[in-house]
């Protein structure tokens, strides 16, 4: 299989590993929700679990891979405060978490091209 034709089903396998994992240990996910939504952090932390796993069997699917591809790179960039949130709360970790922390954040940038990536890909598919 081309590279091209993988890389939907290895962001899709991505996000349904990280979707998983908000469910499976959502412990370290509640402590990135922002104070400033409304709810509780676990419910946000399930939210976000189930828009991956919903945006990875989007992108699995060629009919829905473009939209699917889009909402991911939004998604991406909305998840980007729970991100900087993350790492100003360890800033103060040792340094190889601080350091995982803040590499999180320029990785956004990447994830978001990717993601747009597979949606210009995806153009004039069924």
């Amino acid at each position: 299989m081309p590279r091209s034709e993988r890389s939907p089903l290895l962001l899709a396998g991505l996000l349904a590993t990280a979707g998983v994992a908000h469910f499976a240990t959502p412990r370290p996910f509640d402590a990135t929700i922002p104070r400033g939504l409304p709810g509780t952090p676990r419910a946000w932390t399930y939210a976000s679990g189930a828009a991956e796993l919903a945006l990875a069997a989007g992108l699995a699917l060629p009919r829905t891979r473009k939209a699917a591809a889009l909402a991911t790179a939004a998604f991406f960039v909305g998840v980007f405060p729970a991100n900087v949130k993350m790492a100003a709360d360890w800033r103060h970790r040792p340094t190889p978490q601080k350091t995982a922390a803040f590499a999180r954040l320029p990785l956004q940038v990447p994830l978001v091209l990717w993601a747009r990536g597979v949606a210009r890909n995806a153009e004039g598919r069924a």
